[in-house]
Parts: structure tokens; sequence; C-alpha cells
């Protein structure tokens, strides 16, 4: 059993939404299929996501550079038509400048189903002169207000073989010409890195750049709870057990610290780094997303969910209705229990107030919402081969107001659990338009009402929490 005491008399502190500063997608051409643009509508109309951000702008897929006739050919058409998308629905892009261009490549590797090219470039000025002509064809496009309200990443994981052949010094180099090109259009531009994997590079990242006098107006970094955990060889469940509870929270502690002050943002996170991981789709992940998400946001500026859809191809398509993609959504737009627990944190309010309690699995927030609503939070969740068991949770409230009534949304085996319904079904491997319409039902956060019992001063409300659940309590006060 585990009790959380709160008192709804007292001032809270700030809290800022960063789930729904940026999200996550595969790479750029995804964002010009018409079901990316529906689901991405959806999770800005139901999310509140702002950005998001995606690989690719520079593939050769995009064609935003090529070489024709021994001439230089610019085309910025796919690019404009994706960010006109994104602006006319009230979003801007986190613009992550990868990968090489063919034309500009200094050699032939490549990565993903997609075939980006991670090589330097053989020519860094002829680099700075693609960043430069295209920053400033989207500061004539959109306006130069508009463009200093987004985002300026410098390429993707170099820090990792797969994603970068060269050395952490031709990193640093690449990301100079980038960034003085950017700020060449725009002094006030925002360009930041070193979108490192594992949260690493950070403090020779800044060294390089206050050495270097390379303006760096932002830090930005990923990690998942599988980096550098387990043995090489185990598999993905076998690595999150060995993870401890609060290693993400415990490594945004740190990069903080690094970043000497600069905001941080996170522009890859999710519950395993594994694309095809079943509990990525069950309420496992929605609870996990839920715990670090409220633990984190006095921390950073931003914490990137990898991905809003499972409209994703870096191994292959995979068109399985529930294969453990990184998606919040599933390829047909059917809501994952993940989903859920962001339309909930989508609709808090913005001010913290203390709770006082502590349980090995259990979690708990208490979120005011206006002069008359209090959201009550818990999770219930641990990794694989963790400990963890149903939990009977107690709020004790203290109060000079009487609550005047009170209802939960939860997300659990029982409750928004799509894949569990899937399985129901027999888990075809296509999907007809009523079993869609069935699934969109299933996923469906609902109102439940809740006993509240009175004392002298304030209020309890009991709950049931099975293990990986997310139970979201909201009180009406008299």
């Amino acid at each position: 059993m585990a009790q959380f005491n709160v008192d709804l008399d007292t001032a809270g502190v700030p809290l800022a939404p960063v789930w729904n500063h940026t999200v996550g997608s595969g790479h750029a051409a995804l964002a010009l299929r018409a079901d990316w643009q529906q689901q991405m509508a959806r999770a800005r109309r139901e999310l509140g996501v702002r950005h998001v951000r995606f690989h690719g702008i520079l593939d050769d897929e995009m064609g935003t550079y090529v070489i024709e006739c021994d001439k230089d050919v610019f085309s910025f058409f796919n690019a404009d038509q994706i960010f006109d998308f994104l602006l006319d629905i009230g979003m801007r892009p986190f613009v992550e400048l990868s990968f090489m261009p063919s034309a500009l490549s200094s050699g032939g590797d490549i990565v993903f189903f997609y075939r980006a090219n991670v090589t330097p470039p053989r020519d860094y000025a002829k680099w700075a002169d693609l960043i430069r002509r295209l920053v400033s064809h989207w500061v004539q496009r959109y306006g130069v207000v508009e463009v200093r309200r987004w985002f300026f990443e410098v390429w993707n994981e170099p820090n990792l073989e797969a994603f970068w052949k060269g050395k952490q010094a031709d990193y640093f180099k690449l990301y100079q010409y980038t960034a003085n090109a950017i700020k060449d259009v725009d002094s006030l531009l925002r360009v930041g890195g070193p979108a490192t994997a594992n949260d690493e590079w950070i403090p020779d990242f800044l060294q390089f750049c206050e050495a270097s006098k390379v303006p760096a107006d932002f830090v930005s970094t990923h990690h998942y709870p599988t980096d550098a955990l387990g043995k090489p060889g185990d598999d993905t469940e076998t690595q999150l057990s060995e993870a401890p509870r609060n290693v993400l929270i415990e490594r945004v502690r740190r990069v903080t610290g690094e970043a000497k002050g600069r905001p941080v943002y996170y522009t890859e996170w999710s519950s395993s780094s594994n694309p095809f991981f079943p509990f990525h789709d069950e309420p496992y992940a929605a609870a996990f997303l839920f715990k670090n998400m409220l633990d984190v946001a006095d921390m950073v500026k931003g914490y990137s969910w990898w991905t809003f859809s499972d409209i994703f191809n870096e191994n292959y398509f995979s068109s399985l209705p529930f294969h453990g993609g990184f998606g919040l959504q599933t390829i047909h737009g059917i809501a994952k229990p993940a989903y859920r627990a962001m339309q909930l944190l989508n609709g808090l309010g913005s001010e913290r107030l203390a709770v006082a309690g502590d349980h090995p699995t259990v979690d708990a927030w208490a979120v005011r919402r206006d002069a008359n609503h209090v959201d009550l939070l818990l999770t219930n969740h641990a990794f694989p081969r963790h400990g963890i068991a149903r939990e009977a949770v107690t709020w004790h409230v203290s109060s000079r107001r009487k609550a005047k009534g009170a209802s939960v949304q939860r997300v659990d085996d029982g409750h928004c659990n799509t894949r569990q319904a899937w399985t129901a079904m027999g888990s075809p491997d296509y999907l007809d338009e009523r079993q869609v319409a069935g699934l969109h039902e299933v996923s469906q956060l609902r109102a439940e009402p809740l006993a509240i019992q009175p004392f002298d001063g304030g209020f309890d409300i009991r709950l049931d929490l099975p293990p990986h659940a997310i139970a979201a309590a909201r009180v009406e006060l008299a």
C-alpha cells in the first residue's frame, strides 16, 4: 500500500510542458505522405505538439542538391511542401541538417533502408554554401521573424560510426561551417548540437565552440534506457532489466550540468532503441513515458519522444498493425497507450504542487489546472524483471475547500490497450475498416467517477493501480 500527501492550500511551482515541445518522425520524405500529414495534424490537435524533427532533409530523395551536367542544381521544393504544411497546422520544424547529399559526399557509406549517406563533405565550403542557400531561402519564403522561432540542429548522432564516418574533429568542423553559415543569414537564428547518442561529447563540444568562438545557442542530445547497458548480444528486454530505475533522470541531471547554462533539448528518446519491440505498443511504454516526462520537466526545455507514428522505415516499412514500432500511433493512426499518456500530459495545468510520499514503483504528482480543479497523477512502473505488483494507493489531500466531485482516466491493461484488442481479434496482418473503427473505440480515454472520503480539513481518494499503469484523477473543488 502507498500513500501520497498534498496540500492544496499551498502555492506550487511552474510546470513546463516539455512533452509537447517537439516530437520525432523518421525521415523527411515520409512527411510528403498524406497519411503522415493526417496523423501529424491529429497529434497537433490532441497532443499539442509544437515542433517535429526528422532525419534526411538533405537526402538525395528530397532532391535538395544534385550535380547535373556538371552543374550544381538546388531544389528546395520538397522541403517547402513539408514546412508549408507544418506552418499551416500551427507547427514548426526542429530542423536536423542531415544527411550528406551524394553530390557532396566524400564516400559511399550509407545507413537505413532509405540509403542515407553518412560521410563528411568532400568540400566543406560547398557544404556551407548549401546551408547558406537553404536557410536564406527559408528566411525569404517565411520571413526572418518566423525562422528565428525554429531550431537548427547539426547532423544526427555523429558519435556513432553508423551515422558519421568522420572523427569527432570532423564533426566539429562540420558544425563550425554550418553554424557560421546559418549566422551569416541572420545572427539571431538558433543553432546547436552535438545531437549525440547516449548523452556524449557535450563537454568536448562546448569546449570546442568556446575555444573557436563558434556559436552554440542550445545543447541537443539523445538517450534511451538501453544505451550502454547490458552486454553485446543481449536482447532488449535483458538490456532494460539491467537499467537502474531512474537512469534517464540521472543522465538529464548530468547533461544539464555540462551544458553551462545553455538550454537543453533532448531531440530523441524512447522506452528502448529497438524499432521492433512489443513493449512499445503496450501500457508499459505509456507509464514509462508519463513518469519520465514529468520527472525531467523542470530540467530541460524539450523532451522529444521518438516517434509520433509507425509510418517509419529505417529497416523496412512494416505493414503489421502492431509490430512494436516507436510510434505513438500505428500505421492506421490508431492510438497506442503511449499516445493517450501524451494526451493526458497535454491536458495538465501549469502549476505543480509539492507531494510527500515514496514507493518503489509508484510515483505521484499533483498539478493545479485552474482555481477549481487539480489533477492527482499516479504511475506504477518498473523495468522488465524488476519487482512490481498491483498497488492500493491513497491520496491524502489537505484543503480548506471541499471536493465537489472526482473522476479518473486510466491507461493500463484494461484501458486504452489497443494491442491487446488486436490480439483478441486474432492478430490479423491486415485490418479492414470495421476492425480499425473498433480499435479506435478501444483506444479512447474515458472518465470514471471516483469516490471521495472527506475528513476535517480535507479528503482522501483511494485508487487501485495495476502494474504499468497511469491513473489521472481530476478533482473539482466546491
